[in-house]
């Protein structure tokens, strides 16, 4: 698991906005348009069974159950016309869907 330099200092700056510890947390959940969904949200605290990676000062955690459908993955954070958003580039992957939020393994 990676966490790329763009999406560290965009996890840093919202932690800072609400007054948050850096640490992104990366679950996996049943549901979207190709089976999966990747689910986004600051976390507190590391749980003692996660994966923890740090770039930059901050920290990207996955749980064992999440880990093994995205191990090898990396977590960025691209702005374009589109809008802003963070993506993971999962090799495990399959298919996805458009929007990049879902995927199929």
């Amino acid at each position: 698991m990676k966490l790329s330099p763009a999406a560290a200092a965009r996890v840093a700056a919202i932690a800072a906005k609400q007054g948050k510890p850096a640490i992104l947390r990366l679950a996996v959940d049943g549901g979207g348009c190709s089976g999966f969904q990747y689910r986004f949200e600051l976390a507190e605290l590391a749980e003692a069974d996660d994966l923890a990676v740090e770039t930059d000062g901050v920290t990207l955690v996955v749980d064992p159950v999440s880990l093994d459908l995205v191990a090898g993955s990396t977590v960025d954070f691209v702005e374009s016309l589109g809008g802003a958003a963070f993506r993971v580039e999962n090799p495990l992957a399959s298919a996805g869907c458009g929007c990049g939020s879902s995927f199929a393994v």
